[in-house]
């Protein structure tokens, strides 16, 4: 099953490679075309509205670019950052977020290497550079001992940042975070978004979601429509390379408290996931939430938000 994973990704790689020599047509890491990126941003505006509550947006200058942060939540509320799923943005979060800003002051955070609005203004970043860049945002904020919720490979991103010998991170929530205690669960069914990267269509996006979800109906109309776009016109990236299951001892090495939330239908994760969680994270705790696929804070928001909120509080 690896071996497949890995051929399909080199595949993606390659294209990405042949990409990138091809004459640009416009000066931007993530897309094409001024007018496809309006396009995606006209439809990121859109679904940000599904926030629904109060909110900022700012743009904090970084050693490799702007940092598009998103802020709501009371004043004196404890710092609670967020990290979202591979081109799913901070809109991704509009099941969660009143729930999560009723007590919390919200940081959610565009990735730079993404379709959003951060932007890269430099090469592409190393595991180690990520970490700069993130501790560069946290220190203009003068975030100190954070929550923080990570979300598919924003899970994998908040493992990397907690696993760093210093960090102001106090709880840690990691919703059914990719390659983070093992390798993708079920390549085969997980293969239709490395084809939807490669060859977008509605088809093979709806395809997607039908995989990673147990309730596609239920995702937003408009949210749909950035998804989609981020897919149909962001430049691949390769960046899922690099995102490779922790070491026992970088596991071990997170003091943390921890909670971990997996679907019963995740595509990504499974028991052994959370088995291997339990194992070496010296203070965590697991949970599987039923009825639930890769996307469960989509599937299940009201179980998924009642769980997170207990375990911060």
């Amino acid at each position: 099953m690896q071996n497949l994973y890995f051929r399909l990704v080199l595949i993606l790689l390659v294209i990405t490679s042949c990409s990138s020599i091809k004459e640009a047509k416009f000066d931007d890491y993530i897309f094409e075309t001024k007018s496809e990126k309006q396009s995606y941003l006209n439809a990121y505006d859109k679904a940000l509205k599904l926030w629904d509550i109060p909110y900022t947006e700012e743009n904090v200058k970084t050693s490799f670019g702007t940092a598009h942060v998103i802020i709501a939540g009371p004043k004196n509320g404890k710092s609670l950052v967020l990290l979202h799923g591979m081109d799913a943005t901070s809109t991704m979060w509009y099941p969660n977020i009143k729930a999560l800003a009723k007590n919390h002051r919200i940081y959610a955070i565009d990735f730079l290497m993404e379709p959003g609005k951060s932007t890269l203004t430099a090469k592409p970043l190393s595991s180690k550079e990520i970490v700069i860049w993130y501790n560069e945002i946290f220190s203009f904020y003068k975030l100190k001992q954070f929550d923080i919720i990570g979300a598919s490979k924003g899970g994998w991103i908040t493992v990397l940042l907690a696993s760093q010998e210093k960090n102001s991170i106090d709880k840690i929530v990691l919703l059914s975070p990719a390659q983070t205690f093992k390798f993708i669960d079920k390549v085969r069914k997980t293969s239709s978004a490395l084809l939807l990267k490669l060859f977008p269509s509605e088809k093979k996006f709806n395809k997607t979601l039908e995989t990673f979800s147990t309730h596609p109906q239920n995702i937003n109309s408009n949210y749909k429509r950035q998804f989609y776009l981020a897919n149909k016109y962001a430049k691949s990236n390769s960046s899922m390379l690099k995102m490779r299951p922790f070491s026992d001892e970088e596991l071990q090495s997170i003091t943390n408290p921890v909670l971990v939330l997996i679907g019963d239908h995740d595509v990504i994760n499974s028991e052994e996931s959370l088995t291997r969680a339990q194992k070496f994270l010296t203070n965590c705790k697991t949970q599987t939430i039923k009825d639930a696929g890769h996307f469960l804070s989509i599937d299940q928001a009201k179980i998924t938000n009642d769980a997170v909120i207990n375990f911060l509080e």
